[in-house]
């Protein structure tokens, strides 16, 4: 199911003026400061990002918002719909696949703009809830989470075996 946020829509967060901060759709011209961006949440998949950024261009499968401070980004919410989500009871839910802010704009509201931005597309689409995951020893990324009023529901541990 292609999701898509109306283009020429755009929430303001905090006082209006130069330390706003403007939640709206990716565009194409922001795609290498989301490719910076993607880099430093992901840098093991740093090969990939400029593929999958192209791809979401020419797809938009998923749901890419994007952080603005004074005209220059300073994060991204990454958004998909899923059948199902742990701990979740309902479907669709809205999911965060990822979720980055800036070094020098963390602790200035940048991701909770971007995370109540990301609650209302998924009321949009009819979610009653809103999930995302954190690798286990991510500290930070749980904070920020439980700081924005998620629950941790499970702690999973992912195993693999070649073929």
């Amino acid at each position: 199911m292609k999701c898509e946020i109306q283009r020429s829509r755009a929430q303001t967060f905090g006082a209006a003026g130069a330390g706003s901060v403007v939640v709206r759709a990716v565009r194409p011209g922001d795609a290498d400061a989301w490719l910076k961006m993607r880099t430093d949440l992901w840098p093991d998949d740093s090969g990939s990002h400029r593929t999958e950024i192209d791809r979401y261009f020419a797809e938009q499968g998923e749901t890419v918002l994007v952080a603005e401070i004074a005209g220059a980004l300073a994060g991204f919410a990454e958004l998909s719909l899923r059948a199902y989500a742990e701990g979740c009871e309902s479907s669709p839910v809205a999911y965060l696949e990822g979720w980055y802010v800036s070094v020098d704009a963390r602790g200035s509201g940048v991701g909770r703009a971007l995370i109540r931005a990301a609650e209302e597309w998924g009321r949009a689409r009819g979610c009653r809830e809103f999930a995302s995951d954190a690798e286990a020893d991510n500290a930070s990324s749980a904070d920020a989470h439980r700081a924005c009023g998620f629950e941790e529901v499970a702690l999973i541990r992912c195993f693999k075996k070649p073929l």
